[in-house]
């Protein structure tokens, strides 16, 4: 009957690790693995005597202290980390475009959009926060947070 204690711990132990890397958080395979192994521990005890269900919850002990202390080191982690860095960056265009310059809304502004100032092509902002519609000349009046501001031309 010794199988039924192993599988019951190979189960509690499998079922930990799962929770562990694979299901984080206190769920089901964290119970199922626990239970499994109180099971172990209650089956010695029970059905091959007080020798067997002490040297099985020793066993079990230290597989969870085992356990514990490999998860705790910052070396297993270090292996399910990733490790790639992004090192892109957004191209700033609104250094190409000067206070003054008159350009034209591609998109609706509300009330930010895309607005084209010859070749450069850019988001922008509504100077006044209204909304501009495609199409509308307008013009560089200011900078915020990178961002040109630009206000409707109105015709003469």
């Amino acid at each position: 009957m010794w199988w039924i204690i192993a599988t019951l711990i190979v189960l509690g132990v499998l079922c930990l690790v799962a929770e562990l890397l694979l299901i984080p958080g206190v769920g089901i395979a964290g119970f199922l693995g626990v239970a499994s192994l109180v099971a172990s521990c209650w089956y010695g005890y029970a059905f091959m005597g007080p020798a067997v269900g002490t040297t099985v919850t020793i066993i079990n002990v230290a597989l969870v202290v085992i356990a514990v202390v490999v998860a705790l080191r910052s070396k297993t982690w270090k292996k399910f980390e990733l490790s790639d860095e992004i090192r892109s960056h957004v191209e700033d265009k609104s250094s190409a475009v000067a206070i003054g310059s008159k350009g034209e809304t591609v998109t609706r502004l509300a009330p930010m959009g895309t607005a084209k100032f010859g070749e450069v092509t850019l988001e922008v902002k509504s100077a006044d926060n209204h909304m501009i519609d495609p199409k509308t000349a307008v013009e560089a009046v200011g900078r915020e947070d990178g961002k040109i501001l630009v206000k409707p031309l109105i015709s003469e």
